[in-house]
């Protein structure tokens, strides 16, 4: 027989046998086993039970049946590999379990693992409405709904596991198909691999990639518009208005908003009982210069065209993703100073915080650039005539604003006025800087640094008093809620538990709460979902804080305690962003 004829018939033998063994291994059964592995079902209904437990902030039913079922497929996951690491030590000892003995522990497992469920679901009742009397909801629950918990993390469950049997067939049927030609240890490990890569092909390359070219396209379709009510300016002193070097369909969506809904001269003046001023708002959008560079320079001469260098006051704003500047950051400095303000901000993106967070270089490289670019031309101006140099920032605003500063506490007092940080990130650099400097015993959601004497953090109004030491200037303040997931969720949360579960907790954050590897991390981030749902001062809502805030940091000539609530009163409908923002 000739060479050619033996490679053929190699081949036709090898074929067959390959495709006996995937016959054999994609047998009915294979993706369904006919009994679940008991370690996974064990610590899938322990990981059930503890999903449940509180955490930051309530939640609806059908969400903790989502947060269930995946906390119960990760435990099932755990489980079944400590169970195989049983077996091969049994094997290994020569220890062997009777069958009577394995039924009588399956029995046992299953009436206990019910009762674990049903027990533990109906008393997670009491727990959500602990968590939601710490948020000054009612803390009635709907038992009906509750009971659905268990059914949708059932189904999230199934679904999840259903996935993962089909992926590991597909890994064996790979795995035994090489193993005609290369050790089976080989095999395996060429079989995971490709498995992996496939996986990691379908999400990345078409779910992820599918998913974000959705949103980016919705986004800038979005930002393209006019929010309704919202017209181009007149006045000189706002960007986007006729004499603008920054055209009005360059700005943005947002930049639109902030320049179209300027307060205005009347109605500082209504509120002031004297005479005031048309604020400047300066907003340089992303389609308003082709680089970061000329749209910094754009934005320091749109503050020489509106006179904002000469203003009493000058805030450096950023942005939040989809440049969205929160009113109840920039309304209270107008109404304070008699519209003797100038501010000025920069888009960096369109997309949803929580999409732009994903790429915070870009909120860092424009918050730097827009402040060095203003600092640089605000030192030329002669000392006693230039404006009071203030930083705002709310979310990830708050992180481009630091990155300006270089996560310094010496560069904020070196360099500005003033700074207000609203509901920081977990990634903030001087946020993290100072609250790991904190003085032992202070809270981490309430830290004291150094003497008080710039910095304080704060979520309700006494706290502006802690410590009770001298507050020299410049002033700086954080207001973190202890309930704001945007401010705790950390990677870290995964493996390791937080300073802000010690003792003694903020008052938003229920004492039920429990710190539990993997299962709180993935906690906290459902939370996320519903981090603007809640009332003012929980969460991630600050409502008027800002306002009393901004008083204190820049204490404003004449301006009373009083005057604070009254504005704060004028404030109390001014939408706040949302992490879709």
């Amino acid at each position: 027989m000739s060479v050619a004829g033996r490679a053929l018939n190699r081949t036709k033998d090898w074929t067959r046998r390959v495709v006996d063994r995937v016959r054999h291994h994609a047998g009915p059964g294979r993706v369904v086993r006919r009994r679940p592995c008991r370690g996974g079902t064990a610590v899938a209904v322990l990981c059930y039970c503890l999903s449940l437990t509180p955490s930051l902030l309530p939640r609806s039913w059908w969400l903790q049946g989502l947060i269930a079922g995946v906390s119960a497929v990760i435990g099932y996951a755990v489980g079944a590999v400590l169970e195989s690491l049983a077996r091969y030590l049994l094997r290994w000892a020569g220890i062997r379990v009777r069958p009577r003995v394995r039924r009588v522990l399956w029995a046992v497992m299953g009436v206990l693992g019910a009762a674990a469920i049903v027990t533990v679901t109906a008393w997670s009742v009491r727990w959500e409405g602990q968590v939601r009397r710490a948020v000054t909801l009612p803390p009635q629950v709907a038992w009906w709904q509750w009971a659905l918990v268990p059914v949708v993390a059932a189904l999230v469950a199934t679904l999840l596991l259903l996935v993962a049997r089909t992926v590991r067939l597909g890994t064996r049927i790979v795995a035994h198909a090489f193993d005609v030609l290369v050790p089976r240890p080989v095999a395996y490990a060429t079989g995971v691999v490709l498995a992996a890569f496939v996986i990691v092909g379908i999400v990345q390359g078409f779910l992820l990639n599918a998913a974000l070219d959705a949103i980016e396209s919705t986004a800038s379709l979005a930002d393209q518009g006019t929010s309704e009510g919202v017209h181009q300016p007149g006045l000189p002193t706002l960007s986007g208005s006729p004499g603008s070097a920054a055209h009005w369909d360059t700005l943005g969506a947002q930049g639109r908003t902030f320049v179209g809904t300027a307060t205005t001269r009347a109605d500082i003046a209504a509120f002031t009982g004297h005479p005031a001023e048309d604020p400047v708002r300066v907003y340089v959008g992303l389609r308003s210069a082709a680089t970061l560079d000329e749209r910094a320079a754009l934005a320091v001469h749109e503050l020489e065209r509106t006179g904002g260098f000469s203003r009493s006051i000058l805030a450096v704003m950023g942005t939040t993703g989809t440049g969205w500047i929160n009113d109840q950051g920039s309304k209270p400095l107008e109404y304070m100073w008699g519209g003797d303000t100038a501010q000025v901000a920069m888009q960096y993106s369109y997309l949803p915080s929580w999409v732009s967070a994903l790429t915070e270089d870009e909120a860092a490289d424009t918050g730097r650039g827009l402040f060095d670019a203003v600092y640089a031309k605000w030192r030329t101006l002669p000392a006693g005539s230039r404006p009071r140099l203030l930083v705002y920032g709310e979310s990830l605003g708050s992180f481009s604003m630091e990155s300006a500063l270089d996560g310094s506490l010496p560069a904020l007092v070196e360099k500005t006025g003033g700074a207000l940080f609203v509901g920081p990130t977990y990634d903030n650099p001087l946020w993290k800087s100072v609250t790991a400097q904190r003085q032992p015993g202070s809270p981490e959601w309430r830290p004291v640094v150094g003497d008080g004497a710039h910095l304080r953090f704060a979520q309700v109004r006494k706290d502006y008093g802690i410590p009770d030491a001298p507050w020299g200037e410049p002033r700086a303040v954080y207001l973190q809620n202890g309930s704001d997931p945007v401010v705790w969720w950390s990677p870290s949360l995964a493996f390791h538990k937080p300073d802000w579960l010690d003792r003694p907790r903020a008052r938003d954050v229920s004492p039920a709460m429990r710190w539990y590897p993997l299962l709180t991390f993935w906690q906290v981030v459902c939370d996320l979902a519903g981090a603007d749902s809640v009332p003012d001062g929980f969460g991630h809502r600050y409502g008027t804080m800002p306002t009393s805030a901004w008083a204190l940091i820049t204490r404003p000539p004449a301006w009373t305690e009083a005057d604070t609530a009254r504005l704060a009163g004028v404030l109390e409908s001014v939408r706040e962003p949302g992490l879709l923002d």
